[in-house]
Protein backbone atom coordinates (compact mmCIF):
# COMPACT_ATOMS: atom_id res chain seq x y z
CA UNK A 1 0.00 0.00 0.00
CA UNK A 2 2.70 2.66 0.92
CA UNK A 3 4.60 1.59 -2.19
CA UNK A 4 2.06 2.80 -4.49
CA UNK A 5 1.11 5.45 -2.48
CA UNK A 6 4.82 6.48 -3.13
CA UNK A 7 4.66 5.62 -6.68
CA UNK A 8 1.94 8.16 -7.19
CA UNK A 9 3.59 10.79 -5.50
CA UNK A 10 6.75 10.65 -6.87
CA UNK A 11 4.88 10.95 -10.55
CA UNK A 12 2.67 14.04 -9.33
CA UNK A 13 6.11 15.36 -8.83
CA UNK A 14 7.42 14.19 -12.10
CA UNK A 15 3.87 16.14 -13.58
CA UNK A 16 3.97 18.87 -11.41
CA UNK A 17 7.91 19.53 -12.90
CA UNK A 18 7.06 19.06 -16.86
CA UNK A 19 4.23 21.26 -16.60
CA UNK A 20 6.04 24.09 -14.72
CA UNK A 21 8.65 23.58 -17.58
CA UNK A 22 5.78 23.39 -20.56
CA UNK A 23 4.38 26.40 -19.31
CA UNK A 24 7.54 28.61 -18.78
CA UNK A 25 8.56 27.67 -21.86
CA UNK A 26 4.90 29.58 -23.97
CA UNK A 27 5.07 32.70 -25.90
CA UNK A 28 2.81 35.27 -23.92
CA UNK A 29 -0.19 35.63 -25.19
CA UNK A 30 -0.48 39.02 -24.07
CA UNK A 31 -2.67 41.43 -22.05
CA UNK A 32 -2.15 39.65 -18.61
CA UNK A 33 0.12 40.90 -16.02
CA UNK A 34 2.99 42.29 -18.27
CA UNK A 35 0.70 44.80 -20.20
CA UNK A 36 -0.51 46.10 -16.67
CA UNK A 37 2.88 46.51 -15.45
CA UNK A 38 3.76 48.79 -18.67
CA UNK A 39 5.13 45.37 -20.32
CA UNK A 40 5.51 45.30 -24.71
CA UNK A 41 2.51 43.60 -26.04
CA UNK A 42 3.11 40.81 -27.73
CA UNK A 43 1.66 42.31 -31.19
CA UNK A 44 4.93 44.65 -31.16
CA UNK A 45 7.08 42.00 -31.42
CA UNK A 46 5.64 39.64 -33.41
CA UNK A 47 5.60 36.62 -31.17
CA UNK A 48 2.69 34.02 -32.62
CA UNK A 49 -0.21 32.36 -30.53
CA UNK A 50 1.07 28.96 -28.24
CA UNK A 51 1.63 26.31 -30.15
CA UNK A 52 -1.43 23.58 -29.88
CA UNK A 53 0.80 21.09 -29.01
CA UNK A 54 1.80 23.29 -25.68
CA UNK A 55 -1.34 24.08 -24.82
CA UNK A 56 -2.66 20.61 -25.06
CA UNK A 57 0.21 19.15 -22.86
CA UNK A 58 -0.86 22.17 -20.62
CA UNK A 59 -3.93 20.85 -19.93
CA UNK A 60 -3.10 17.08 -19.84
CA UNK A 61 -0.83 17.50 -17.51
CA UNK A 62 -2.80 19.50 -15.70
CA UNK A 63 -5.48 16.99 -15.77
CA UNK A 64 -2.77 14.06 -15.16
CA UNK A 65 -1.85 15.37 -11.81
CA UNK A 66 -5.29 15.89 -10.65
CA UNK A 67 -6.21 12.40 -11.63
CA UNK A 68 -3.12 10.96 -9.79
CA UNK A 69 -4.10 12.54 -6.97
CA UNK A 70 -7.42 11.30 -7.17
CA UNK A 71 -6.39 8.11 -6.92
CA UNK A 72 -4.11 8.51 -3.89
CA UNK A 73 -6.50 9.32 -1.73
CA UNK A 74 -9.02 6.93 -2.58
CA UNK A 75 -5.96 4.26 -2.37
CA UNK A 76 -5.10 5.69 1.29
CA UNK A 77 -8.92 6.33 2.43
CA UNK A 78 -9.99 2.96 2.41
CA UNK A 79 -10.51 1.91 5.52
CA UNK A 80 -8.46 -1.47 7.29
CA UNK A 81 -9.98 -4.88 6.76
CA UNK A 82 -10.00 -5.73 9.93
CA UNK A 83 -12.29 -3.45 12.38
CA UNK A 84 -10.37 -1.99 15.26
CA UNK A 85 -12.07 -3.56 18.33
CA UNK A 86 -13.75 -0.62 21.10
CA UNK A 87 -12.84 -1.30 24.59
CA UNK A 88 -15.90 -2.15 26.43
CA UNK A 89 -16.72 1.52 28.82
CA UNK A 90 -16.48 0.60 32.33
CA UNK A 91 -19.53 1.41 34.94
CA UNK A 92 -19.21 3.22 37.76
CA UNK A 93 -20.02 1.93 41.17
CA UNK A 94 -23.90 2.82 41.68
CA UNK A 95 -23.25 3.49 45.34
CA UNK A 96 -20.18 5.48 46.90
CA UNK A 97 -19.45 7.01 50.36
CA UNK A 98 -20.59 10.64 50.92
CA UNK A 99 -17.71 12.98 50.74
CA UNK A 100 -17.59 14.76 54.27
CA UNK A 101 -19.01 18.15 54.64
CA UNK A 102 -16.74 21.04 53.73
CA UNK A 103 -13.76 21.99 56.44
CA UNK A 104 -13.41 25.55 55.46
CA UNK A 105 -14.24 27.69 58.05
CA UNK A 106 -17.39 30.43 57.01
CA UNK A 107 -16.76 33.74 55.31
CA UNK A 108 -18.35 35.69 58.11
CA UNK A 109 -15.75 33.77 60.51
CA UNK A 110 -12.42 34.44 58.57
CA UNK A 111 -10.45 37.48 59.86
CA UNK A 112 -10.11 40.64 57.83
CA UNK A 113 -6.82 41.17 56.78
CA UNK A 114 -4.63 44.25 58.49
CA UNK A 115 -3.49 46.85 55.61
Amino acid sequence: MDSIFILLMVLVMIASILLVIIVMAQNPKGGGLSSTFGGASSAQFGVQRTNDFMEKATWTLGAVIIVLILLSVIITGKPSAAPVPVPAKKEAPATQSAAPASTTTPAAQTPAPIK
